[in-house]
């Protein structure tokens, strides 16, 4: 939402305040300071060892003493986070507009992921504004009756994010210690893939590290210590897998560029990873990004090792195949999102609309 917030404080005829609820306190200051983004409202719902009820019950009564005080004329909300169907619901008990960043993506199964498609499904049906990433988005929309004059698509305001956060000048301590190395990106968090499925995935890079002297793996790890246990179960102390702290979104989106390919159960790095032209090998059963996988950028491979393993030795093995999904193209957007949105909310028609 960053690249979203600063365009619209460019533009004299809009009043932006930003709230923000600190569901995930660690990772939201680092990106904030990096655009230089200061809100106005910070609730602080973070609690150890929190679960989806204390977000959810925090930030309803919260939001609405800010509703009331600020009475604003639309509320943004991005994507599939309890912090957005908490505010969505909010806004619509005090009939407020809503408009939806990176609305429409959809797996269609209410638990995959976990719980961020029910989110997503739940703000979209209060959401006015609805500001999509692709025509699939705009079409899972249509099919679920959202009126066609409600639907955007602007391209995803993360592919925005790319252009203040990467530069082609960076260095870092990580980069240096696997120069001479194939370096391959690991992120695994997702609640869904808890238990055998996080083993699986592990298992599988372990096995191929221990096969290829040339692959470093790096694995920025999530807070859940639940995560945690089970990589330190799994990897132990083999050098080949560098676990460090959740890095930065500068540094994080800077490793991607400089990383060979990525193994994921994410879901915005299959946005980003395509802008980079780095293959990213998805440890989902679904994702709701398809246009990545047919777009040749992303490969569906599951939680099961050995399907895993196999997809991961082919990347690392055919020439061929790793060309032909680095240079595919990425079908999430231009980089212009944010102008698009800015334009819509205030009635301009200054930017080009991607055409479908």
């Amino acid at each position: 939402m960053c690249p979203l917030v600063k365009e619209l404080k460019t533009r004299p005829d809009v009043n932006v305040v930003v709230c923000v609820t600190g569901q995930h306190r660690q990772m939201l200051d680092q990106v904030l300071s990096c655009f230089n983004v200061n809100p106005e409202y910070d609730l602080s719902v973070m609690k150890d060892n929190q679960t989806l009820f204390d977000i959810t019950i925090g930030i309803l009564p919260l939001m609405q003493k800010i509703l009331n005080s600020e009475k604003p004329d639309v509320v943004l909300v991005h994507g599939d986070t309890t912090t957005s169907f908490s505010t969505a619901l909010a806004c619509f008990y005090m009939q407020i507009p809503i408009g939806h960043v990176e609305a429409g993506l959809r797996t269609f199964d209410i638990f995959a992921p976990f719980p961020e498609e029910f989110n997503r499904q739940a703000v979209s049906i209060v959401s006015k504004y609805n500001f999509v990433p692709t025509a699939v988005s705009r079409d899972n929309l249509l099919r679920e009756g959202k009126k066609p004059e409600s639907i955007y698509i602007t391209g995803n305001t993360a592919i925005d994010a790319l252009k203040t956060t990467v530069c082609n000048s960076y260095h870092h301590p990580i980069l240096e210690s696997v120069q001479g190395s194939k370096l391959v990106v690991l992120t695994a968090h997702r609640r869904e893939n808890l238990g055998e499925p996080l083993r699986n995935m592990f298992k599988a890079v372990l096995k191929i590290v221990n096969e290829h002297d040339d692959v470093k793996v790096v694995y920025p790890i999530h807070i859940n210590p639940i995560v945690r246990s089970t990589a330190t179960e799994i990897f132990g102390n083999n050098t080949a897998v560098q676990i460090i702290e959740p890095l930065d979104v500068v540094d994080f989106h800077n490793l991607l560029a400089h990383s060979y390919m990525i193994l994921t159960d994410s879901g915005g790095i299959q946005e980003e990873a395509p802008s980079l032209g780095k293959p990213v090998l998805v440890m989902r059963d679904l994702t709701e990004r398809p246009e990545g996988i047919e777009a040749g950028t992303l490969k569906l491979v599951g939680t099961n090792k050995d399907r895993i393993y196999e997809a991961f030795k082919d990347l690392l093995n055919d020439t061929a195949l790793y060309k032909k999904m680095s240079s595919a193209s990425n079908p999430y957007g231009d980089g212009n999102a944010s102008v698009r949105i800015a334009d819509i909310l205030t009635e301009r028609d200054t930017a080009p609309f991607i055409k479908v």
